[in-house]
């Protein structure tokens, strides 16, 4: 008998949410695909729910219980307008959302970083990414899976001069970059959700897992799925029932320090 899972999407107006969240609702493993978003969608389904709320005010009562948390949150310098802002963004939002998602006994939760984040990188970009890995790890989920993708393609809505330019170099460049190189080709929206999938039902056994570009251009979820790897039916189908002491323990008193965002900006 076929089982399925709950899911909670952040970001999901984005190349990659955008797709990931489609992927999910076409599952046949998700009952219930959540989504947090500050605008609507332009896409409904029947196991869609978008719940519309500012990131910056969010609360325990803007989540449902999910297996898995995907958080697809991220901007650009010049769309966020200023360096506070892309922080906002890129830090300060996803561990709001992490905490919150912690403090539910969510199991799972899966982020979008970037190749090369490191919290020592000279680069501004790959320094504010490392830094919020460095603070999910410590947030010491039961699970963490960090997708590190390079270039990101797809049909964006707004026009990037320098993404642009990028992709066209990439997809001449691609099929030359062999061997240790191959983490550099650029990546399709729709394959990095396709994998975020995978990692979701299929992913490494670690508790904290990253997964370099190379890797999601590979993934795809196996021909023979073990009967095994999915939750209780019962468990599935009445995820929103479930109620605090029904939940997996989880530490109450997780709270974002906020002059965390300071010091992650102390090497600019």
């Amino acid at each position: 008998m076929k089982v399925m899972r709950s899911a909670l999407v952040v970001g999901a107006t984005g190349l990659v949410g955008t797709e990931l969240v489609k992927l999910l609702c076409e599952s046949e493993e998700y009952a219930a695909v959540n989504v947090l978003s500050r605008r609507p969608l332009d896409f409904s389904h029947p196991k869609l729910d978008v719940r519309l709320c500012e990131f910056d005010q969010i609360a325990e009562c803007d989540f449902e219980f999910a297996h898995e948390v995907f958080c697809c949150l991220g901007t650009t310098m010049k769309k966020a307008g200023s360096k506070e802002q892309f922080e906002k963004v890129d830090f300060e939002f996803p561990l709001s959302v992490a905490a919150l998602a912690k403090n539910k006994g969510v199991g799972h939760f899966i982020v979008i970083s970037a190749m090369g984040a490191n919290e020592k990188a000279f680069a501004y970009y790959s320094r504010v990414k490392g830094n919020l890995e460095r603070e999910l790890i410590n947030m010491d989920f039961p699970k963490l899976s960090i997708v590190r993708p390079s270039l990101i393609t797809g049909n964006r809505p707004e026009f990037r001069l320098g993404e642009t330019v990028g992709e066209k170099v990439l997809k001449v460049l691609n099929p030359l970059l062999v061997g240790p190189m191959k983490k550099v080709r650029s990546i399709p929206a729709k394959q990095i959700a396709k994998a975020m999938k995978v990692i979701a039902l299929h992913g490494k056994k670690e508790k904290i897992a990253i997964y370099l570009s190379d890797e999601l251009l590979e993934l795809e979820m196996p021909i023979n799925v073990e009967k095994d790897s999915f939750i209780d039916e019962e468990v599935t189908f009445n995820w929103k029932k479930f109620h605090e002491e029904e939940l997996p323990h989880a530490d109450k008193d997780t709270e974002i320090d906020h002059s965390k965002l300071k010091e992650a900006d102390k090497e600019k």
